[in-house]
């Protein structure tokens, strides 16, 4: 399954080839910039991404300090926590959280994580191996995972 790659501007500080980013939505700054459409049309808010590459050319940005350059991304894999009954390689689930308020927990954020919505498919690539002590006794395992995009179904 081949991710859709799409072009984006990132912070020049930022663009690195491998680098991962959360895609916050558009803020104030942008609204009159001659870029805001190649910064902010191409991503959803709440994704994760990774940049696949980075072209050299630097452009003025009133909000990234350095300016800005053009970068080609894809969905990143994400790391998260599933009910280990779950957690077979190649399977295809939709996603339900753990629901886990337990804010201090090491494990929080593989628990709650960024990028991916309730109920949205994904393909769990590879199972951790790793010893995991919930603290509220669920049986869960760390499994990465990629995002199942709806257009390619068939």
């Amino acid at each position: 399954m081949s991710k859709e790659s799409k072009i984006t501007l990132i912070g020049s500080k930022l663009a690195k080839t491998g680098g991962e980013f959360v895609y916050l939505g558009e803020i104030e700054e942008c609204k009159n910039c001659k870029f805001r459409r190649l910064c902010h049309g191409n991503l959803e808010v709440g994704r994760k991404y990774k940049i696949i590459s980075v072209r050299s050319a630097n452009h003025p940005c009133t909000v990234h300090e350095g300016g800005v350059k053009v970068v080609e991304v894809v969905l990143a894999d994400l790391t998260i926590m599933i009910e280990s009954k779950k957690a077979l390689e190649g399977v295809i689930l939709n996603h339900k959280p753990i629901n886990c308020e337990n804010f201090d927990c090491e494990y929080y954020n593989f628990c709650n994580p960024d990028g991916i919505m309730e109920g949205e498919k994904y393909k769990i690539k590879q199972v951790l191996n790793e010893k995991i002590n919930c603290p509220n006794g669920k049986s869960l395992k760390k499994v990465v995972i990629e995002i199942v995009e709806d257009n390619n179904t068939s």
